[in-house]
C-alpha cells in the first residue's frame, strides 16, 4: 500500500471514528430502551465487544505470527488508555455517573483482571519458574474468567438487577426505528475497528516516518490506537448524556481485553514475558484503583467529575512521556 493511501485513510479513518460512534450509540441505547436493558448492560457487552474488536484483530494476528511482545504490550497500552485517557477525556465533556453495581462489581473485576494477569505473567517472581510467559493454560483461565464475566452481565438482565439512569428512563418523542436502531449499530460496528485501524497505520507509517523505535511504536501508538474506537464511543456517549455507555464501555473493554482477548491469543501460542513491561502492568492496575478510589471520594461519590477527569488526562501525558524518554529504547 502506497505512503499515500495509507495517510489518505489516516484522514478518513477519524470520520470512520466520529459517525461510527455516533450510530453505536444512538442505535444501540434505542434497542435498550425498547428491551428494557439499562445503557450499562449495553455498553458492558455489544459496546464494549465491538470497540475491543481492534484490539483482538491485533493481537490473533500478532500471535499467529509469534509477536508476543506486540499482543501483550497492545492489551496494557490499550487498557491504561481505556481508563486515563477515554474516561478522563469522556469525564471533561460531562461528568460521568458511576452506578452502584460498577463501584462494587465491574471495577473490581477490572482490578481483578490486572492483578490474576500480573500473577499469571511472572512466573519467575512467583514460582520460580525459569521463564516468564503466557501459556496455554494460563490462557484457559483467563476464558474460564470471561465466561463468568458474561453469565454475570447477562443476569443483569435476567435477574432485573439493572440500575436504571436518568437517561434510561427518559420518555423520547421520536423512537428510532427498530430495523433503523440495528442496521445503525451493525453499522458502527463496523465502522469503528475500520476507522481505528486504519489510524493506526497512518500513526504507524508517521511514526516510522520520523524515526521512532519499534518498540515505541507497539507500546504507544497501537494501544492508544486500538483504544480509539472506546475513545470515540465513550466521548459521543457522554456528550449525548449516556454517561452508563460511555463508562461500560471503557471498564468493559478493559475486562474484554485481558479475560477474552489475552485468553484467546495465549491459546493460539504462549506468550513469552519480558518483565520490563511489568512496569505497563502495574500502570493497568493503577489506573483502576484509582478509578475506584474516585468513586468513592469527593462531594458526590458516584461521579466521575470533571477535575478528576483532568487528573486521569495529566497521568496518562506524564505515562506517555515516561514510556517515549525512560521505558523504550
Amino acid at each position: 500500500m502506497s505512503v499515500v493511501i495509507v495517510y489518505v485513510l489516516f484522514i478518513l479513518g477519524f470520520f470512520f471514528l466520529i459517525y461510527g460512534a455516533d450510530w453505536l450509540v444512538d442505535g444501540a441505547s434505542s434497542l435498550a430502551r425498547r428491551m428494557q436493558i439499562s445503557d450499562l448492560v449495553i455498553g458492558l457487552t455489544i459496546v464494549s465487544f465491538g470497540t475491543s474488536a481492534p484490539e483482538l484483530a491485533v493481537n490473533v494476528i500478532a500471535s499467529f505470527d509469534g509477536k508476543a511482545s506486540l499482543a501483550i504490550s497492545n492489551i496494557l497500552g490499550s487498557n491504561v488508555a481505556n481508563i486515563m485517557l477515554v474516561l478522563g477525556a469522556s469525564a471533561l465533556v460531562r461528568p460521568l455517573l458511576i452506578q452502584k453495581n460498577t463501584t462494587w462489581k465491574e471495577i473490581p473485576l477490572s482490578i481483578l483482571a490486572g492483578v490474576l494477569l500480573a500473577v499469571l505473567l511472572n512466573d519467575v517472581l512467583v514460582d520460580n519458574s525459569g521463564t516468564n510467559v503466557l501459556s496455554r493454560g494460563d490462557g484457559f483461565v483467563l476464558s474460564a474468567f470471561f465466561i463468568i464475566f458474561m453469565y454475570y452481565t447477562f443476569s443483569l438482565v435476567s435477574g432485573g438487577e439493572q440500575e436504571l439512569s436518568e437517561s434510561d428512563s427518559e420518555e423520547h418523542g421520536t423512537e428510532i426505528p427498530v430495523w433503523r436502531a440495528i442496521v445503525m449499530s451493525v453499522a458502527g460496528l463496523i465502522a469503528l475497528p475500520v476507522g481505528g485501524n486504519w489510524i493506526v497505520d497512518g500513526a504507524v507509517q508517521i511514526a516510522q516516518d520520523i524515526g521512532l523505535s519499534e518498540s515505541v511504536i507497539g507500546v504507544v501508538i497501537v494501544g492508544v490506537g486500538t483504544s480509539l474506537p472506546e475513545l470515540a464511543a465513550s466521548v459521543m456517549a457522554a456528550y449525548k448524556g449516556k454517561t452508563d455507555i460511555a463508562v461500560g464501555n471503557a471498564v468493559g473493554s478493559n475486562i474484554f481485553n485481558i479475560f477474552w482477548v489475552l485468553g484467546l491469543s495465549a491459546m493460539i501460542r504462549p506468550l513469552p514475558f519480558d518483565i520490563q513491561m511489568n512496569a505497563d502492568l502495574m500502570m493497568v492496575i493503577t489506573a483502576s484503583v484509582l478509578l475506584f478510589a474516585f468513586t468513592l471520594i469527593g462531594k458526590n461519590r458516584r461521579e466521575l467529575s470533571r477535575g478528576e477527569g483532568m487528573l486521569f488526562l495529566l497521568g496518562y501525558a506524564a505515562y506517555l512521556i515516561y514510556l517515549f524518554t525512560f521505558h523504550r529504547t
